[in-house]
């Protein structure tokens, strides 16, 4: 079972790892619960994110039954046997038609804003849902596709149907399924949450993904960037470090929960601290047999200790010499953060903490040195709270940012899009001064 579609999307992602090799390759998520699995898979292979939309065509009095599907460009997909058992006339069937066609234009309007649609001509293109059961959707998506130009079209989902998973590939040059169940039931009875994605969240991945795309486009990274193994002390963690060149600094990444390398948010942070010069190290403060133990993530002294080895290696690396070094922690990961700094000899020039708990590393705050910036949401009160009365501990300089409306995750449109620039702009001018 898949946790939420984010997980699904993780795992999906390290499916099509080595998938990727065609430079030319387009993710197309089906909204709305096929964005957020698109999300990662877009992120993972480095290409651009985009929707494709498709309505069901319903039979008029039984609208759960669906006679066929209409996408973007004219394609309509019909299933014949369900006209011929429905007695459908040809009057009923373009009424309908009609109707759909009229709310996959809104629809996508809604969704891209004032982006235009990618264009697939000649493209390999990847058509990911949240699942297929019947599969008319996902049919007429690789339809659609292959009709706006697709050379080749992948369709990828996280479980489906043994039957239609089968069925489609009549319709996709390849079709990537995790899981595929003699008896499907209900996609969402393969997540535990299964929760209903919102037109704002979808707008709000494919604004994220494209500016993380157009900074890695249009940016003079020509460095470092590479899968590294971070010795710390008995266990070998898995990172990513990415150093542009002329690098004013390099930035620990701390993932409360363990893994900084599959956290989008993370990823999407480290994209814009990489644009402004700044290197990055997404790394896996824990094992995955640890993270199995929920009590590891609230061990503070354990993920500090998993820090210090990680700062120390990154010290030990001849291409980040001499560079100052910053930790951005969250949740969990920003209790670590401070804890690791406060120890004796600690030369950490800048932390920052978003939606953070520092009320956990609360031994250490009066030892921290290193200037801290404490970003939290405006609705998440708790969390507010507590870091407030954190910061009234520090002896160091700091800051306490709240960002209006931003709960928790800082999901809401913008809120993280800030949260980045903040700490850009945080860990720039700290690196300057440390620097000096």
């Amino acid at each position: 079972m898949f946790l939420d579609r984010h997980d699904a999307g993780v795992r999906l992602a390290d499916e099509m790892r080595g998938r990727g090799g065609a430079e030319d390759v387009v993710v197309l998520g089906l909204p709305r619960g096929g964005v957020p699995v698109a999300y990662e898979v877009a992120q993972t292979l480095g290409a651009p994110l985009d929707v494709i939309v498709v309505r069901k065509l319903g039979v008029p009095y039984q609208p759960e039954l669906g006679f066929g599907a209409v996408g973007e460009g004219g394609v309509v997909v019909v299933n014949r046997d369900v006209v011929r058992l429905a007695n459908l006339s040809q009057a009923e069937m373009s009424a309908v038609e009609e109707r759909e066609r009229a709310e996959v234009e809104r629809r996508a309007r809604r969704f891209r804003g004032h982006r235009p649609p990618t264009d697939l001509t000649g493209r390999t293109v990847i058509v990911v849902d949240d699942g297929v059961a019947t599969g008319g959707t996902a049919r007429a998506a690789c339809q659609v596709a292959r009709a706006r130009g697709a050379s080749r079209v992948v369709l990828a989902v996280p479980v489906g149907a043994r039957e239609t998973v089968e069925s489609l590939r009549e319709d996709a040059d390849e079709v990537i399924c995790l899981d595929v169940p003699d008896r499907l039931y209900a996609i969402g009875f393969w997540y535990h949450d299964f929760s209903q994605t919102t037109d704002e969240q979808v707008v709000e991945l494919l604004r994220r993904a494209a500016s993380r795309h157009e900074v890695a486009a249009g940016s003079v990274l020509h460095g470092l960037a590479e899968d590294v193994q971070v010795d710390a002390g008995p266990v070998r963690l898995p990172g990513r470090l990415v150093v542009p060149p002329k690098a004013a600094g390099v930035v620990v990444f701390v993932h409360g929960s363990g893994s900084s390398r599959h956290s989008p948010r993370n990823r999407y942070v480290a994209t814009v601290l990489n644009h402004a010069g700044l290197g990055t190290l997404l790394f896996d403060l824990l094992t995955a047999q640890e993270e199995i133990d929920r009590g590891n993530v609230f061990d503070i002294g354990l993920l500090a200790g998993r820090l210090v080895q990680v700062t120390g290696w990154v010290g030990r690396q001849s291409r980040l010499a001499g560079l100052p070094i910053g930790y951005f922690g969250a949740s969990t990961g920003a209790a670590a953060a401070l804890w690791a700094a406060a120890e004796p000899g600690s030369e950490i020039a800048a932390i920052v903490s978003r939606g953070g708990r520092p009320d956990l590393a609360e031994p250490r705050l009066g030892e921290v040195r290193a200037p801290t910036l404490l970003i939290v949401g405006g609705r998440d009160t708790v969390v507010l709270g507590l870091n407030r009365a954190a910061q009234e501990r520090l002896r160091c300089e700091s800051s306490l940012q709240v960002i209006p409306g931003a709960t928790h995750l800082f999901e809401e449109p913008g809120a993280l899009e800030t949260v980045a620039h903040l700490a850009c702009d945080w860990f720039t001018d700290q690196f300057t001064l440390h620097a000096a």
